[in-house]
């Protein structure tokens, strides 16, 4: 597994232990199986994004913090110059750059996602996370895909989503796709 997604599994293992936090009480608190939890906490599965939200808000911590070690300090202002955010290594498909990670006590979450192409006979993966989300397609078209229909997005276009409602997204168009991303 990716070095970044180990790392991320033994800040959460530390601040969870740290907190009296058990892995039963988190794995509930996400409204998974102990297994799976487990599973994140070695570093064998990959971590969404909106699950690293949650789990940070449960321990407390700066989402920041959980990416890179380091509790954010600036509360006035962040800038974040071109490629210098804070990776996300998510699955293959999906590159998220962290564009407020230095930011504390922020009310939303931004991001630069990339999404890549793949096949359509790929099973999607939906996610679902408490709050709202907006994206902002900057480059290529994204298929945004809900329980009952999809919405076809094109650069310039944008959705703003209850995301506590199941929703997958994908590249379409067989090229890259580049879009905004705030999770709040």
């Amino acid at each position: 597994m990716n070095e970044k997604i180990i790392q991320i599994a033994q800040r959460i293992k530390a601040l969870r232990d740290i907190s009296n936090i058990s892995m039963e009480s988190m794995a509930a608190h996400l409204g998974m199986t102990l297994e799976d939890y487990q599973a994140i906490e070695s570093g064998k599965t990959d971590i969404s994004v909106a699950l690293l939200i949650k789990i940070s808000q449960k321990l407390g911590v700066e989402f920041g913090a959980l990416l890179t070690g380091e509790n954010p300090r600036l509360h006035q202002y962040c800038i974040v110059r071109k490629g210098h955010g804070a990776q996300v290594e998510r699955m293959k498909q999906y590159k998220y750059e962290s564009l407020a990670y230095n930011f504390i006590h922020k009310k939303a979450e931004p991001f630069l996602v990339i999404a890549e192409p793949y096949a359509d006979d790929r099973k999607l993966s939906y996610n679902a996370h408490p709050g709202q989300e907006f994206n902002y397609i900057l480059e290529g078209s994204l298929m945004v895909y809900f329980e009952d229909h999809a919405i076809e997005l094109h650069e310039g276009d944008s959705i703003y989503f209850d995301s506590s409602h199941k929703h997958a997204m994908k590249a379409i168009n067989g090229k890259p796709v580049k879009f905004l991303a705030m999770i709040m």
